[in-house]
């Protein structure tokens, strides 16, 4: 019995004998023309245009050489996969956050744009480590007994059992990257210097 990935190999294969045909026909070239250039028989590449012959390696590599083209494009790869993380935003207290990491527990990733306009801060507390990037705006910062205004660039990396709140300065809107990790979970690492 096959399985799914030795039928899309075989299905991949199948077409690269015609697109093997078209190529050189685009490009106005014969089989004996392509033969002389590649030195692979006239009757392989008749072999290999019909689907009589199954495409190798060490027959593709010089047929794309003589024809200047990519490998992918004689042999069809399938397009990559789109990589963009399409998180919903989540709205909550004037932030709205995008998740950027997708395994649960462990260190999680969020982009967060808070709305602009003063909030009366609200210090909160709960287990866990965070550290906070600003992209853009002012962010205002209450940790304990301090109350900071972060601008574009600037980092705050903070144990959130200390009573916490950030939001905008009133002055427009922010966003920020937020890394928060479990108790004990620290964002970064130091290098040591060397010892001589």
């Amino acid at each position: 019995m096959k399985d799914s990935t030795s039928d899309d190999t075989d299905e991949v294969l199948a077409e690269v004998g015609p697109r093997l045909r078209r190529i050189r026909k685009e490009r106005g070239a014969t089989l004996a023309g392509l033969s002389a250039a590649t030195g692979i028989s006239v009757s392989t590449l008749s072999r290999l245009e019909s689907g009589l012959r199954r495409p190798s390696l060490e027959l593709l590599l010089p047929i794309a050489r003589a024809h200047q083209v990519p490998l992918d494009e004689l042999v069809g790869a399938p397009p990559v996969g789109d990589p963009r993380v399409r998180a919903k935003p989540l709205e909550r207290g004037g932030h709205t956050f995008w998740p950027l990491s997708r395994q649960p527990g462990g260190l999680q990733a969020y982009k967060i744009l808070t709305a602009p306009g003063r909030r009366e801060p609200d210090p909160r507390t709960h287990e866990g480590y965070e550290w906070l990037y600003v992209l853009s705006g002012r962010l205002r910062l209450v940790l304990g007994e301090h109350d900071l205004v972060l601008g574009p660039g600037e980092v705050a990396e903070f144990d959130t059992r200390v009573p916490h709140w950030f939001g905008s300065t009133g002055e427009g809107p922010v966003e920020c990257l937020s890394l928060f990790g479990p108790q004990g979970e620290r964002m970064h690492v130091r290098a040591r210097p060397k010892r001589s």
